[in-house]
């Protein structure tokens, strides 16, 4: 028997998903090809994890189903209601349990390689997606955990920003992806961009493979990559530095390469 509490059956004796995502969303429909597709459809029908969507409309009064109104003083555009999203946000935790809540919104923090890592490990994760100008203040105030932004642009809604944070947490669920050392050396998961990949054939175009890759010397194919993936952060994203200092071999290597 696994140790692992993740792998722990539950009364039905049925394994429960490693990751619940609950998006609340005016568009559920936008989600059903996404999780349908690539890896992410593949964990979902293996019930690695499991996708539930809420609409807030389902919750707004009147024949209408009214879910937005005019901004408090004034201004173009309408704001999203408080009381149908959090009507929704209430009945899906009453009936599933307590989830860590995302808002999705313009003036949330960056949403990076780290925070899907932490959203990995929460089990069970709600996505609140705005619409229009935006979500009343108080969902902000009194619901969410935390908000995020996946950039410094506007989108019309919260939806695609919610498929970007599903689809960067999701491959880090145990199991989702076929070879767990693929995130780890990927782009971002230890302070820098990924090194530069080549694949068959060995001349395409007048352009062939870097010979180190050919050689069969696995030392060598990776310190060949550190320095590659260090030199490519250096120039694209010299931020990322910042963030995450050089270690004693990154300098060595940056010292090598001055005196080429």
């Amino acid at each position: 028997m696994s140790d692992d509490p993740l792998d722990a059956k539950d009364a039905a004796g049925t394994t429960p998903p490693r990751l619940v995502i609950e998006i609340i969303t005016l568009f559920p429909e936008v989600f059903t090809s996404f999780l349908q597709a690539s890896l992410l459809g593949k964990a979902v029908a293996s019930g690695l994890i499991t996708v539930e969507r809420t609409n807030p409309r389902d919750f707004a009064p009147g024949r209408h189903r009214q879910v937005d109104d005019s901004p408090y003083g004034g201004g173009p555009g309408m704001v999203l209601r408080p009381e149908p999203v959090a009507a929704a946000i209430d009945d899906v935790e009453n009936r599933r349990g307590r989830a860590h809540r995302l808002l999705l919104a313009p003036s949330g923090r960056l949403f990076d390689q780290k925070c899907a890592a932490d959203l990995a490990t929460r089990g069970r994760i709600m996505l609140i997606c705005g619409r229009y100008e935006g979500v009343d203040e108080r969902i902000a105030e009194l619901y969410a955990d935390e908000s995020v932004s996946i950039g410094d642009y506007v989108l019309a809604g919260g939806e695609v920003a919610a498929a970007a944070v599903i689809e960067a947490t999701a491959r880090l669920v145990p199991g989702v992806l076929g070879c767990g050392e693929s995130v780890v050396e990927e782009s971002f998961s230890g302070g820098r961009l990924e090194f530069p990949q080549w694949t068959r054939p060995p001349l395409f175009r007048g352009l062939g493979v870097p010979e180190v890759l050919l050689s069969g010397n696995h030392a060598e194919v990776a310190r060949w990559r550190r320095r590659e993936a260090l030199q490519r952060t250096l120039s694209r994203r010299p931020d990322l530095i910042e963030r995450c200092p050089l270690t004693e071999e990154e300098r060595a290597m940056l010292a090598d390469l001055e005196r080429i």
